[in-house]
Protein backbone atom coordinates (compact mmCIF):
# COMPACT_ATOMS: atom_id res chain seq x y z
CA UNK A 1 0.00 0.00 0.00
CA UNK A 2 2.92 2.36 1.03
CA UNK A 3 4.46 2.03 -2.57
CA UNK A 4 1.22 3.38 -4.48
CA UNK A 5 0.75 6.06 -2.12
CA UNK A 6 3.92 6.68 -3.25
CA UNK A 7 3.69 6.05 -6.93
CA UNK A 8 1.96 8.59 -9.50
CA UNK A 9 -0.73 6.37 -9.92
CA UNK A 10 -4.17 7.32 -9.12
CA UNK A 11 -6.43 3.69 -9.77
CA UNK A 12 -4.94 0.06 -9.88
CA UNK A 13 -7.30 -2.75 -11.35
CA UNK A 14 -6.83 -6.59 -11.40
CA UNK A 15 -8.32 -9.10 -12.54
CA UNK A 16 -7.51 -12.59 -12.55
CA UNK A 17 -9.20 -16.06 -12.11
CA UNK A 18 -12.79 -14.65 -11.15
CA UNK A 19 -11.64 -11.92 -8.82
CA UNK A 20 -10.98 -8.72 -9.16
CA UNK A 21 -8.97 -5.68 -7.04
CA UNK A 22 -9.15 -2.59 -7.34
CA UNK A 23 -6.94 0.36 -5.57
CA UNK A 24 -7.73 4.17 -5.83
CA UNK A 25 -5.63 6.48 -4.33
CA UNK A 26 -7.47 9.11 -2.24
CA UNK A 27 -7.48 12.43 -3.68
CA UNK A 28 -5.29 15.06 -2.12
CA UNK A 29 -6.84 17.46 0.59
CA UNK A 30 -7.27 20.75 -0.93
CA UNK A 31 -7.86 24.02 1.27
CA UNK A 32 -11.65 24.90 1.28
CA UNK A 33 -14.42 24.30 3.60
CA UNK A 34 -13.74 21.30 5.63
CA UNK A 35 -17.05 18.51 5.64
CA UNK A 36 -17.37 14.77 6.41
CA UNK A 37 -14.66 13.08 3.74
CA UNK A 38 -15.99 9.73 2.56
CA UNK A 39 -14.27 6.85 3.18
CA UNK A 40 -12.61 5.41 -0.18
CA UNK A 41 -12.01 1.71 -0.16
CA UNK A 42 -8.09 0.28 -0.21
CA UNK A 43 -8.92 -2.42 -2.00
CA UNK A 44 -11.70 -4.50 -2.74
CA UNK A 45 -12.62 -8.04 -4.54
CA UNK A 46 -15.57 -8.35 -6.11
CA UNK A 47 -16.39 -11.98 -7.78
CA UNK A 48 -16.16 -11.95 -11.47
CA UNK A 49 -18.46 -13.50 -13.30
CA UNK A 50 -17.09 -15.28 -16.47
CA UNK A 51 -19.08 -17.31 -19.13
CA UNK A 52 -17.77 -20.67 -19.54
CA UNK A 53 -19.53 -23.54 -20.75
CA UNK A 54 -17.46 -26.37 -18.50
CA UNK A 55 -15.52 -25.81 -15.46
CA UNK A 56 -11.72 -25.41 -15.93
CA UNK A 57 -9.44 -28.25 -15.69
CA UNK A 58 -7.16 -28.53 -12.65
CA UNK A 59 -5.42 -31.53 -14.14
CA UNK A 60 -5.86 -33.99 -16.61
CA UNK A 61 -7.37 -37.25 -15.75
CA UNK A 62 -5.72 -40.06 -17.85
CA UNK A 63 -2.47 -40.40 -19.55
CA UNK A 64 -4.39 -40.86 -22.84
CA UNK A 65 -6.34 -37.30 -22.35
CA UNK A 66 -4.00 -34.24 -23.90
CA UNK A 67 -4.48 -30.56 -22.88
CA UNK A 68 -4.26 -28.15 -25.72
CA UNK A 69 -3.19 -24.60 -24.53
CA UNK A 70 -2.94 -21.25 -26.00
CA UNK A 71 0.94 -20.53 -26.81
CA UNK A 72 -0.74 -16.68 -26.51
CA UNK A 73 -2.56 -14.37 -24.60
CA UNK A 74 -5.03 -13.46 -26.58
CA UNK A 75 -9.08 -13.70 -27.06
CA UNK A 76 -10.49 -17.11 -27.67
CA UNK A 77 -12.33 -17.67 -31.02
CA UNK A 78 -14.06 -20.73 -31.75
CA UNK A 79 -14.58 -19.97 -35.79
CA UNK A 80 -13.31 -17.65 -37.95
CA UNK A 81 -16.31 -15.59 -38.01
CA UNK A 82 -19.61 -15.15 -36.38
CA UNK A 83 -21.49 -16.53 -39.17
CA UNK A 84 -18.63 -19.58 -39.36
CA UNK A 85 -18.98 -23.34 -37.98
CA UNK A 86 -16.47 -23.46 -35.38
CA UNK A 87 -13.18 -25.23 -36.52
CA UNK A 88 -13.88 -28.15 -33.77
CA UNK A 89 -16.75 -29.18 -31.62
CA UNK A 90 -16.98 -31.95 -28.60
CA UNK A 91 -16.85 -35.61 -30.49
CA UNK A 92 -14.94 -34.22 -33.62
CA UNK A 93 -12.09 -36.26 -33.91
CA UNK A 94 -9.17 -34.23 -35.04
CA UNK A 95 -5.54 -34.40 -36.81
CA UNK A 96 -2.42 -33.50 -35.38
CA UNK A 97 -2.05 -30.21 -37.06
CA UNK A 98 -5.76 -29.39 -37.71
CA UNK A 99 -6.93 -25.69 -37.01
CA UNK A 100 -9.42 -26.16 -33.61
CA UNK A 101 -9.44 -22.22 -32.89
CA UNK A 102 -7.95 -18.86 -33.11
CA UNK A 103 -6.82 -16.88 -30.56
CA UNK A 104 -6.40 -13.14 -31.55
CA UNK A 105 -3.94 -11.13 -30.30
CA UNK A 106 -2.70 -6.84 -31.48
CA UNK A 107 -5.29 -7.36 -34.41
CA UNK A 108 -3.62 -10.76 -35.68
CA UNK A 109 -5.62 -13.76 -35.80
CA UNK A 110 -3.59 -17.06 -34.80
CA UNK A 111 -4.44 -20.32 -36.46
CA UNK A 112 -4.13 -23.27 -32.71
CA UNK A 113 -3.40 -26.64 -34.06
CA UNK A 114 -4.02 -29.79 -32.09
CA UNK A 115 -1.05 -31.19 -31.75
CA UNK A 116 -2.04 -34.71 -30.95
CA UNK A 117 -4.94 -36.85 -33.38
CA UNK A 118 -8.10 -38.02 -30.91
CA UNK A 119 -11.30 -36.81 -30.08
CA UNK A 120 -12.50 -33.15 -28.84
CA UNK A 121 -13.56 -34.29 -24.99
CA UNK A 122 -14.28 -30.52 -24.09
CA UNK A 123 -13.79 -27.16 -25.08
CA UNK A 124 -12.58 -25.31 -21.87
CA UNK A 125 -13.19 -21.83 -23.06
CA UNK A 126 -16.04 -19.62 -24.14
CA UNK A 127 -16.21 -18.12 -27.56
CA UNK A 128 -14.77 -14.35 -27.63
CA UNK A 129 -13.20 -14.55 -23.74
CA UNK A 130 -9.47 -13.49 -22.96
CA UNK A 131 -7.21 -16.19 -22.76
CA UNK A 132 -3.34 -15.96 -20.90
CA UNK A 133 -0.61 -18.25 -22.04
CA UNK A 134 -0.56 -22.02 -21.63
CA UNK A 135 -4.28 -21.33 -20.38
CA UNK A 136 -6.13 -24.91 -21.34
CA UNK A 137 -8.82 -24.66 -24.54
CA UNK A 138 -9.52 -28.30 -25.79
CA UNK A 139 -9.48 -31.83 -24.11
CA UNK A 140 -8.37 -34.10 -26.33
CA UNK A 141 -8.63 -38.10 -25.99
CA UNK A 142 -5.32 -39.22 -27.69
CA UNK A 143 -6.04 -41.88 -30.60
CA UNK A 144 -4.28 -45.06 -29.75
CA UNK A 145 -0.92 -45.32 -31.84
CA UNK A 146 -1.10 -47.24 -35.10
Amino acid sequence: MEYIEASSFVEFELEREGFKIKLVKRAAVTNGPAGPAAPVPAASMVPQTVESPVARPSAVESPDVHLVKSPIVGTFYRASSPASRPFAEVGDRVKKGQVVCIVEAMKLMNEIESDCDGEILEVLVANGQPVEYGEPLFKIRKSPAS
